[in-house]
């Protein structure tokens, strides 16, 4: 009704994007409930073309008179907005006819109580650890199921259902000197492989305990070795960097890094969209495109860039169905089958990130700068915990220097890395 409805206003062109998502959520701290959270929503998202002239409106009223005010206002804003020579429908060629069922649809049926008793159990676990476990920021039960459908004026129909469920504990311990906080969480689109619930406020204890009565460093150079959380933060921004709007705007200090070898030629970055059950799985992109599996950085060398239709046409390439961005990023693990206490054997001594505050990364320079936690290594072991330090650098250089990357993937995110061990970065301290 909304695609008609816009035609017959006069749009050449129309894509319609219809969301349903209901949810749950309870934290719990200190045994009482803090927040109990129902979610449910709706909306259609409209964007219109007259020409190359674009609009949009959107709203969460499906009643027939709302839907036709939505599809007016997009475009009379279309009316009024200038022609972008790139604007447009992405080509029905690249569009997505038929895909596989990826398995992303597994309901939890957790009702509120049984939420909170299994909250409950988070955190009483983290606190049975070791009396110093004093205090909790809170533990969490969530659980959200979502549909998305896309429709255009080309014909691509399509949509798919999709969950998420993740139980997660933040908690405080006291030492000598002052206190420390640490977490642990598990994710899942399927609640079965969701992590023990007891063991998920252990861990978050654990974490806490060890990071007890840090100490600063004095500043150096030295191998810094990121744990897997930390290290996709570090490929997350060479992804940001060969974005299509970081590519057109110029706003990349991996500008025209196609064909460029950024990382050692041992390196290798996938993206795949079409892993059963992965948490950045997608069957297609948001304009419908279909997604594909393809090689980012094959032996070291950027193979290409991460493009919806618009940026495609800016840069006078091909769509590459990232609109939404990448899907399922995964860095290969090397040398061999390495887990973490191998790589800090390797290492010897420097500094383990397992902590990192701030943003301070800029994508148009490179420059790297962050505050971190973690512990000082020496001969391959753990020496002691440290606090209020900086990190910098520069990404290329820091790319360049990737010495290994250890098997301990971890698949909670949709960026899916092991540990990164860089040979050498300054370390900031006193």
């Amino acid at each position: 009704m909304v695609l008609d409805h816009a035609r017959a206003c006069g749009a050449s062109a129309v894509q319609a994007v219809v969301s349903h998502n209901v949810g749950l959520a309870v934290t719990v701290r200190r045994n009482e409930v803090e927040t109990l959270e129902y979610e449910r929503d709706q909306q259609i998202a409209l964007v219109v073309y007259f020409g190359q002239s674009k609009g949009s409106a959107a709203t969460t009223d499906f009643s027939p008179a709302a839907l036709r005010q939505t599809a007016e206002a997009a475009c009379r804003i279309a009316r009024h907005t200038e022609p972008d020579p790139h604007a447009g429908l992405p080509d029905p060629e690249e569009q997505a006819r038929e895909w596989p069922d990826l398995g992303l649809d597994h309901p939890w049926d957790c009702p509120a109580d049984q939420a909170i008793e299994l909250a409950r159990q988070v955190e009483a676990a983290g606190f049975a650890v070791d009396p110093r476990v004093e205090n909790s920021e809170g533990a969490s039960v969530s659980t959200r199921r979502g549909m998305s459908f896309l429709g255009d004026t080309q014909g691509f129909m399509g949509g798919y259902r999709s969950t998420r469920h993740s139980i997660s504990c933040a908690l405080v311990a006291r030492g000598a000197s002052g206190m420390q906080r640490d977490y642990a969480y598990g994710t899942s689109r399927d609640p079965a492989r969701l992590p023990n619930a007891e063991a998920v406020g252990r861990e978050a204890a654990e974490r806490a305990l060890r990071r007890l009565d840090g100490r600063k460093l004095g500043t150096r150079q030295c191998p810094v070795l990121f744990v897997p959380e930390m290290a996709r933060g570090l490929i997350g921004s060479f992804t940001r960097a060969i974005g299509g709007g970081a590519q057109y705007r110029k706003s990349s200090f991996l500008l025209d890094a196609a064909g460029q070898e950024v990382f050692p030629g041992w390196m290798h970055i996938e993206e795949q969209p079409l892993l059963p059950g992965a948490l950045g799985s997608a069957p297609f992109d948001g304009e419908g495109v279909r997604t594909r599996q393809r090689e980012l950085v094959s032996a070291g060398v950027v193979q290409g860039y991460i493009l919806d239709s618009y940026a495609a046409r800016r840069l006078g390439l091909r769509t590459t169905g990232n609109a939404g961005g990448a899907r399922n990023v995964s860095v290969r693990p090397h040398p061999g089958d390495k887990g973490r206490q191998e790589l800090l054997s390797d290492m010897g001594t420097g500094l383990l990130v397992t902590e990192m505050i701030g943003q301070g990364v800029n994508l148009v320079t490179g420059d790297y700068s962050r505050g971190a936690a973690g512990f000082w290594v020496e001969n391959g072991e753990i020496a002691y915990p440290v606090e209020e330090i900086t990190i910098a650098g520069n990404l290329r250089d820091i790319y360049r220097g990737i010495a290994a990357v250890g098997n301990d993937v971890d698949i909670r995110s949709n960026t899916r890395t092991g540990s990164i061990l860089v040979e050498s970065m300054t370390v900031a301290g006193d």
